[in-house]
């Protein structure tokens, strides 16, 4: 069962969109909440949102499940990524919002968390995997972008509003210095959105297990508050007039990723 969309690119860049999947198995659907079926916490809309990356040669990956069914952004361990602050697991139990996801008794089991591993997680991952050392053999360095979105005010996982754009890099280990400046050259060259650099937001699992910077892989992630382009209340609707002012900052920032890599291996 194919369990993710995957388009190779013909440029040193992978988008990787871990969070924007939708898809419930009616089988588990039916052990879960009406309010866990809306999906509230899924990354809405980011796959249009950077539809214009296949015009710059990126290779794409989107999974077609939810991140309710399991969380590809977390580590098959299901260790904390945040130590000591409020975060979900790798199969969630509860939403954004601390509400159950299961009905009573149904919440999934180990052997149950291990099936989903085997369907869902190893194959998103195989496929980072493979497709970043296929970049680095045809490129000579691998660029990995994690492109998530998220409500600009989640009180379980920050206080008070996120700002606009959220840069993690796992406190600069995943990715060269020079491609971090880079980007934030892009960001401080606009006024129209706030910017943070490995805040609240340092990069999840894939972000610190595939970027490498020593061995020519250079991941980072972007965390986006959604309100820049969509509603972030039901009916969760795409707003594209929002988007379309976004989206030349975006298309600027993974070009000036683009144009680094490109430098470093002339």
């Amino acid at each position: 069962m194919k369990t993710f969309d995957f388009i190779a690119g013909t440029g040193p860049l992978l988008l990787s969109m871990p969070h924007c999947g939708t898809e419930l198995p009616p089988a588990l659907a039916a052990t879960m909440t009406p309010g866990a079926q809306e999906l509230a916490d899924t990354d809405w809309h980011v796959d249009r949102l950077y539809a214009f990356a296949r015009e710059l040669g990126a290779s794409i990956i989107r999974p077609y499940c939810s991140r309710y069914v399991i969380d590809l952004n977390r580590p098959a361990d299901d260790s904390n990524l945040y130590p000591g602050a409020n975060s979900t697991g790798l199969c969630p139990t509860s939403s954004f919002a601390e509400e159950p996801l299961y009905l009573a008794g149904q919440a999934p089991d180990e052997q149950e968390v291990a099936r989903r591993l085997e369907q869902w997680w190893r194959p998103y991952h195989q496929q980072l995997e493979t497709e970043l050392a296929r970049l680095q053999q045809a490129h000579g360095i691998a660029l990995l972008f994690e492109a998530h979105s998220i409500r600009s005010t989640v009180p379980r996982l920050f206080d008070g509003r996120l700002p606009d754009l959220n840069v993690g890099t796992a406190g600069g280990q995943s990715c060269a210095p020079a491609m971090l400046a880079a980007v934030e050259s892009v960001l401080a060259a606009q006024q129209d959105y706030s910017y943070v650099v490995d805040g609240r937001f340092k990069g999840g699992y894939i972000t610190r297990a595939y970027g490498a910077p020593d061995a020519g892989v250079h991941s980072l992630q972007m965390e986006l508050a959604q309100c820049l382009y969509m509603e972030e209340e039901l009916p969760f609707n795409y707003l594209p007039e929002r988007a379309a002012q976004l989206q030349p900052l975006l298309q600027r920032l993974l070009q000036a990723m683009i144009t680094w890599a490109q430098a470093e291996v002339a």
